[in-house]
């Protein structure tokens, strides 16, 4: 039986696995990725990734089932999200005059990554 230092291990592992996937995927539909794990103000955003005139905040579910993965995205990580990514754009402001949206990839085992274009309004202002 494990221990719940290694269930906590092998979770962290299988996200930091579902990301990089998201990240290849995304590559992949001509995104370029312009952050990874970018973290501030409380929230955390996976991938922060650009195609464009777009800049995509990205949130990737890893789950055993798709349909987990669709409905893992709660009210409070939406909000937590959009403090990060109000931060983020702070940051660079060369951003400013860019599309912002909130896009969504959902990884299960044996299916192919589901990218959700706006898969969640950001509260930005």
């Amino acid at each position: 039986m494990r221990t719940a230092l290694e269930r906590r291990r092998a979770t962290f592992l299988r996200g930091q696995r579902a990301e990089w996937i998201a990240m290849l995927f995304l590559i992949a539909k001509g995104y370029r990725p312009l952050a990874r794990r970018f973290s501030a103000a409380g929230g955390e955003i996976d991938l922060v990734m650009s195609r464009g005139g777009t800049i995509a905040f990205i949130e990737v579910k890893a789950r055993g089932v798709m349909d987990d993965a669709l409905s893992a995205i709660s009210a409070t990580k939406r909000r937590r999200f959009s403090r990060a990514a109000r931060a983020w754009l702070a940051r660079h402001p060369w951003a400013a005059d860019r599309i912002w949206r909130a896009d969504a990839v959902f990884i299960a085992p044996r299916r192919w990554p589901q990218h959700i274009v706006s898969a969640f309004e950001l509260e930005i202002t």
